[in-house]
């Protein structure tokens, strides 16, 4: 049985269909990459599969169980943990308080185990030195920390990362990459939707691209971005990568 389970999922907003019958399956312990042009529909999947919002057609199951119209905080209680593609962080308080929020919001802990755990969380993405420091203070690739930081804080089984790595020096990027596989190495399952292809090839066993909110390939991700329509529909008229 998959972890995750998307079947023919459909989210229209008026005449514009965000997301096309889309399917997909995620199994316990991958890293998956999905990658599309902006706009093909990655977030708004993302917001349907965290409980943000209700698609109009399909089924999404996670562990064989249906997840579709729970509340996002119901959601990030049965595990799952989502980043945001524009971080906002609660600039005003520490880096700890934020992360604390963050454990909070995953329902299960008291105040004192979610201080112990957003700590622990904090030091694990390489944030410990900066933790008494205000949110708002932090580079962008100290809140692309953060933001995992308060999603890791819910204790999530499966962790949706979007576009984590966007603004990152070349430096900073390797270091996200590492971090992302220390994630999964520690037992969290990850969707990664990026549109930096360096990092995408670095982290996903597999590679689903949409367009036009429509799934339009998937596999391994070096044959994927050869295919003839995804380099049509992501790279233009670009060569694929080597």
């Amino acid at each position: 049985m998959s972890l995750l389970e998307l079947a023919g999922v459909t989210k229209r907003f008026g005449g514009l269909t965000a997301v096309d019958r889309v399917s997909l399956a995620v199994a316990a312990g991958e890293i998956v990459g999905v990658i599309g042009p902006n706009g093909s529909g990655k977030t708004t999947m993302f917001a349907t599969v965290s409980g943000f919002l209700v698609p109009d057609e399909g089924e999404i199951r996670f562990e064989g169980r249906r997840i579709i119209g729970l509340r996002p905080s119901r959601v990030a209680a049965l595990g799952i943990a989502r980043t945001f593609q524009i971080v906002q962080p609660f600039a005003g308080l520490t880096v700890l308080d934020n992360v604390v929020a963050g454990a909070l919001r995953g329902g299960r802990e008291t105040l004192a185990t979610a201080r112990r755990v957003a700590a622990e969380v904090i030091d694990a993405v390489g944030l410990g030195p900066e933790r008494t420091k205000l949110a708002g203070a932090l580079p962008i690739a100290g809140r692309k920390r953060l933001e995992i930081a308060r999603a890791l804080a819910t204790r999530p089984k499966l962790l949706l990362l979007d576009e984590v790595m966007a603004g990152l020096r070349p430096t900073e990027v390797d270091q996200a990459i590492a971090l992302v596989r220390r994630i999964r190495d520690s037992g969290v399952t990850v969707i990664v939707v990026e549109h930096l292809m360096r990092a995408v090839l670095a982290l996903s066993e597999r590679l689903y691209v949409l367009h036009h909110g429509a799934l339009i390939a998937e596999g391994e991700p070096r044959e994927v971005i050869r295919r003839p329509d995804v380099v049509r529909a992501y790279f233009g008229e670009a060569k694929p990568v080597a």
